[in-house]
């Protein structure tokens, strides 16, 4: 769906490389394996880049064309909300499935840290990448 046929050589597919991004949407959170983080919700920060074919919604100026990033934090922010997983590891794939699925996202590489987890690190966290371009 997000693949763009080569032009030089009709038929054959080159990878898509426009992206939607979103960076540092920050979710408070139920997250953790210990039992005080299963009582306090804890600040998560979420960058997404996200494959999309951003030619249509640029050609028309409309944005029934675009993926809808605020429709797209929104869904994040609830997931995390009531997904409460234990494992940064765990919320990332879940994200990654959402989005994939509710908006047909082919690709997409996500960073979910958690801020203040290791006292002398701003953070830790995960990377993952899914999908193909």
């Amino acid at each position: 769906m997000q693949s763009i046929i080569n032009e030089s050589q009709p038929g054959r597919r080159k990878p898509l490389t426009d992206s939607v991004l979103i960076e540092g949407l920050a979710v408070e959170a139920v997250i953790g394996v210990y039992d005080w983080e299963r009582e306090v919700c804890q600040r998560l920060l979420v960058d997404l880049e996200m494959a999309w074919d951003n030619r249509k919604p640029a050609g028309s100026d409309d944005v029934a064309d675009a993926l809808d990033y605020a429709r797209v934090s929104e869904r994040v922010t609830h997931y995390l909300q009531g997904a409460c997983p234990q494992l940064l590891e765990t919320a990332a794939e879940g994200i990654a499935a959402l989005l994939r699925d509710e908006f047909n996202v082919r690709w997409l590489r996500l960073t979910l840290r958690k801020p203040g987890a290791v006292p002398q690190a701003q953070a830790v966290g995960v990377r993952i990448e899914r999908g193909d371009r």
